[in-house]
């Protein structure tokens, strides 16, 4: 007999609730350190306090919100020293994988792959437009050699860089030449996997982050919202 009681539908609202926050606050249209009320938020979603409340409570645990005594939270503060701690745990782990990736990755994810790259420099993308597909690309050429633990620290890992990322480099998105640039940049990576040269590989991945790092690092250095590593604004 069907339950009188449907749980699923109150989570699957959460989880909607959750994924227009987290949306929301990685694109920058909450700004860090913006306070809301949980009532004003239900409000604007059309939803009741609940899941709002159960949604920020996910949030928090990802390190985007802080919730505050009462019904108020507000967007976690973006701090330098943090993007560079986040690079700098990418890059003791990333180069390594791609290393014995190359090795076991196919030529047919390698073309499909490629084709990704060639996309990624349209004129009609913006990081946030393809942030979702350059997040898969990479996981894509990580995949061959990588664990499942690989990828639950990997995926914590770009999850916390997805605001700094987004927000730095959609600075650059008006900039032809930067769109230029990440196709040009992705299809280096794939012409380099096709080499089967782990060295190079490794090589060509760290050299990848570095440039990430230092272009994202440029970006938001002169931006108001983000701190320094002394706790005071850019």
């Amino acid at each position: 007999m069907k339950p009188p009681l449907q749980p699923i539908e109150s989570r699957s609202i959460q989880e909607m609730v959750t994924a227009e926050l987290r949306r929301s606050i990685v694109s920058g249209d909450l700004a860090p350190g913006e306070i809301f009320s949980l009532r004003k938020i239900a409000a604007m979603l059309d939803v009741s306090f609940i899941p709002v409340r159960e949604a920020l409570r996910s949030l928090e645990s990802e390190g985007l919100v802080i919730t505050r005594p009462g019904r108020s939270a507000f967007v976690a503060p973006l701090h330098l020293e943090d993007l560079q701690g986040i690079y700098r745990l990418r890059r003791s782990l990333e180069p390594e994988i791609a290393a014995r990736s190359s090795l076991l990755i196919t030529d047919d994810s390698l073309d499909r792959l490629q084709a990704q790259a060639d996309d990624f420099g349209h004129e009609r993308h913006t990081i946030q437009t393809v942030y979702d597909s350059h997040h898969a690309f990479h996981a894509a050429l990580l995949a061959p050699a990588a664990t499942a633990w690989d990828m639950r620290v990997l995926n914590t890992l770009w999850r916390a860089a997805e605001r700094y990322i987004r927000i730095g480099f959609s600075k650059l998105d008006p900039d032809p030449a930067d769109k230029t640039r990440r196709r040009h940049a992705h299809q280096s990576l794939i012409d380099t996997f096709r080499l089967r040269d782990p060295s190079a590989v490794a090589d060509a991945v760290l050299a990848h982050l570095k440039r990430n790092e230092a272009t994202a690092l440029r970006a938001l250095s002169d931006d108001p919202r983000v701190a320094t590593d002394d706790g005071s604004a850019c």
